[in-house]
């Protein structure tokens, strides 16, 4: 029994703009809540003409007042980008708003190029390694912001202070992995755009964990693309969608979220589509029985505490139906 998540980029289609992104993560929270997905959790990216979730903090706080029991989450908060205080003072606010529903994913990237990444920090002369080495320093900081207040404490988030905000590394590569593992967090891994790396930091993680007190257990979250259709022949049109997206953000060109197109016409050389196929190689695209198969596989053969799936799809009523099917999936196999 492990619980099914949704991973909402607040997609910024070809046809539309960041106000019809914002409605339809609404409208998704709200389906995603009535079909008993466990939490819903939105990502930190900038500059990014498909992605409109760059004020992360603030989307989950639309988001929350739209529901009634999910957990929203940050899937995640960049913390290079932020002093831990404030972030502290963002996710205590949303959880005293909506107590024991606000979930905090953390990661080390910049979410965006390094261009980018100097106009959030307004440290244009620092080199970017400076920053990445303090991100465990920042984690415990902003931890120990959450614990009830000390005699003498010089800095008190508030709000933040003994809030209950669960606190979850996210990555991609072994750094979080270990990290995650040496401070008894709860893992997320980003295997629906970087499996490479995937099977040595689960084996990690789960090898080195260090009980806490935030888990006596590891925890392990994965990540998977699921594009699900009445259809396979539809599953597999609509995920062109994606596959053109990240064929245009891998080259430096990112782009507004296309429609799809017959996947006959895509022309990608060898070694474009060998990229494609092992950066989404985590993914169930299919009609139900094929996405059922899929879907059963991967949690038999990496046995994760928790899934979380996205929905990279174009057309919002195709996006509804994709995780219909899911939550079909998902009871028929006695999964949470």
């Amino acid at each position: 029994m492990i619980p099914f998540s949704v991973l909402d980029l607040s997609l910024i289609t070809d046809d539309g703009d960041a106000a019809a992104a914002f409605h339809h993560s609404a409208d998704l929270v709200r389906h995603a809540e009535h079909l008993g997905f466990a939490r819903y959790w939105v990502a930190e990216h900038h500059a990014m003409p498909g992605i409109a979730s760059a004020a992360t903090s603030v989307l989950m706080g639309y988001l929350a007042g739209k529901t009634q029991s999910i957990r929203v989450g940050a899937g995640g908060v960049m913390l290079p980008n932020h002093a831990p205080l404030v972030i502290a003072e963002q996710f205590g606010t949303l959880a005293t708003l909506y107590p024991g529903r606000i979930d905090l994913g953390l990661g080390r990237a910049p979410g965006s190029d390094q261009t980018v990444a100097r106009a959030l920090r307004r440290q244009a002369d620092t080199h970017m390694g400076v920053h990445e080495d303090r991100f465990p320093q920042d984690v415990l900081e902003l931890l120990d912001y959450f614990e009830p207040v000390r005699p003498g404490q010089p800095v008190v988030a508030i709000p933040g202070v003994g809030c209950d905000v669960p606190v979850w590394l996210l990555g991609s590569s072994l750094y979080s992995a270990r990290l995650a593992a040496a401070l008894g967090l709860p893992f997320a891994f980003a295997s629906h755009f970087a499996p490479r790396m995937m099977d040595e930091a689960v084996s990690l993680y789960r090898r080195e964990f260090r009980p806490s007190r935030y888990r006596t257990e590891p925890h392990l979250m994965l990540a998977m693309n699921v594009v699900a259709a009445d259809t396979q022949a539809e599953a597999e049109r609509l995920f062109t969608s994606h596959q053109m997206y990240f064929t245009a953000l891998r080259s430096g060109h990112p782009r507004p979220y296309p429609a799809p197109v017959d996947p006959a016409e895509l022309k990608w050389t060898e070694f474009e589509c060998a990229q494609i196929d092992a950066a989404l190689s985590c993914r169930a695209v299919g009609e139900p029985a094929e996405v059922s198969k899929i879907i059963r596989s991967f949690i038999g053969h990496y046995r994760p505490d928790e899934l979380i799936l996205t929905a990279p799809v174009h057309d919002h009523q195709a996006r509804r139906r994709s995780l219909e099917i899911v939550a079909g999936i998902r009871e028929e196999n006695g999964l949470s």
